[in-house]
């Protein structure tokens, strides 16, 4: 592989900045030291820029396969990249919905042979498929995937039994979509009897509410409670919900963990009046109130990490009406962006976003020599120029369905290179797709002896 040496960057990783050179060598970083003069295949001049670990996303719909029309792991993937996103972990419900392990270890190979950033997907879980989701193998699955309320692809999982038996025996982590189906049915009766089919898009966080979102999340957390279970909940969208997770451990300790996405930190309810269905999603974004709360929760530890729950929907299909248009943002290429613009209003530092985007997932999900800038890791690495301002516009859009919530915003920092496992993916605006990404591996020693017991039963 090529080689390279970066020179004068500052270097933002486990709570310090510094400045520093890296040499990468075989797709891995081989020396992190001011002043290094090794030969390299190309030497690049990060002067005035930051140097972070890539970013891992634990969170996104890449579509493939069977809703290619709206994305695709090759058009994502190059979308992450461009974002900074150099790792990712992806959701089961494409058409068929990942529920086999055949159907998994096909989505791998697709991911092998067009994804330009590192990959994993979720396996899912539904009301009748226990056997198959006890099979995943911890070691090279990221975790489950629960819809503990129904959202895209309707892979509701509502029978009582088989949540109490997912939660005993599952090996592995398992993530969850937290929202009380009873709830939203309740509340969307209420909104078609008086509305009738013109739902205005404003009473979308009336519809998803909070007593759906705390309801569901209260049941996850008792069951993990009941049964020990590592329970990672997805998308926090309510103040309400922050009530139920701990700071009081470190985060490798922790049995529950959480997640907040961009755009619950971004938007609120206000913002319906401008974006419409645009930023139609599950868990709904909310009122002010809620960002407000969300973002201390992230500062103060009760939220672990920033992900996207990136969805992409072609325009025509968004533009439908309320009950028609479907739920999901495009986001991934523009998270680290958005936090970069929270950081140059002085709501969160460099340290914190790299924790809360890198260090965070990798030990979340306990990923191999990932998420941090280390001797011997690999050189999933992003080079961010932070006085250099760029425009959401279409022409730098590389979504497949083109749009944007952010088109038209400037954005005061610029991504200018992602290195994904040494390999140089990205530059000012082009790929290079000579390479593409890795399949991530997850160091459970715990899990990986459970898991044996489990085949050999």
């Amino acid at each position: 592989m090529k080689t390279f040496l970066i020179k004068n960057a500052q270097v933002v990783n486990e709570g310090q900045i510094f400045s520093a050179d890296v040499l990468i060598q075989e797709g891995r970083i081989a020396r992190i030291a001011p002043g290094l003069n090794e030969p390299a295949d190309e030497v690049i001049d990060a002067t005035g820029q930051y140097l972070l670990p890539g970013i891992i996303d634990d969170q996104v719909h890449f579509r493939d396969p069977g809703l290619t029309h709206k994305g695709d792991i090759y058009t994502e993937s190059r979308a992450a990249v461009a974002g900074g996103v150099t790792s990712f972990m992806e959701m089961p419900n494409t058409v068929p919905n990942t529920i086999t392990q055949e159907l998994l270890e096909e989505k791998y190979a697709l991911a092998a042979e067009k994804s330009l950033a590192n990959y994993s997907f979720f396996m899912g879980a539904t009301n009748d498929n226990l056997a198959e989701v006890l099979l995943t193998n911890p070691n090279t699955v990221c975790g489950i995937k629960i819809f503990m309320g129904s959202s895209t692809g309707n892979m509701l999982v509502d029978d009582t039994s088989t949540l109490e038996q997912i939660f005993e025996k599952a090996q592995l982590l398992i993530a969850v979509h937290c929202e009380d189906e009873q709830t939203i049915r309740d509340n969307m009766t209420l909104y078609e009897e008086k509305y009738g089919d013109a739902i205005p898009i404003s009473c979308h966080p009336e519809i998803r509410n909070e007593a759906a979102c705390f309801k569901s999340s209260y049941l996850a957390t008792k069951l993990a409670k009941k049964y020990g279970t590592r329970l990672h909940i997805l998308h926090i969208s309510t103040e309400e919900e922050l009530a139920l997770f701990q700071n009081h451990v470190p985060l490798a300790e922790k049995k529950i963990t959480a997640e907040v996405c961009v755009h619950h930190l971004y938007f609120d309810k206000a913002d319906y009046e401008t974006l419409g269905t645009q930023i139609k999603c599950n868990p709904a974004v909310k009122e002010a109130r809620h960002k407000q709360a969300l973002f201390q929760g992230l500062l103060d530890n009760r939220l672990d990490i920033i992900a996207t729950d990136h969805a992409p929907h072609t325009w025509d299909e968004k533009q439908n009406i309320y009950k028609k248009s479907p739920s999901g943002v495009p986001l991934v290429q523009h998270s680290l962006p958005t936090m970069l613009e929270f950081y140059h209003e002085g709501k969160i530092s460099l340290e914190r976003i790299v924790e809360k985007m890198c260090h965070a997932p990798a030990i979340c999900f306990q990923v191999r020599h990932r998420g941090y800038i280390r001797e011997g890791y690999f050189a999933d690495l992003v080079l961010v120029d932070l006085n250099q301002t760029h425009t959401v516009s279409k022409e730098n859009i590389f979504y497949k369905c083109q749009w944007s919530p952010f088109e038209g915003k400037t954005f005061r920092s610029v991504i200018t290179r992602s290195f994904v496992s040494g390999h140089l993916a990205y530059a000012n605006g082009q790929f290079n797709e000579t390479k593409f990404g890795e399949r991530l591996l997850f160091d459970r020693e715990i899990m990986k002896k459970n898991f044996s017991e489990t085949l050999n039963n």
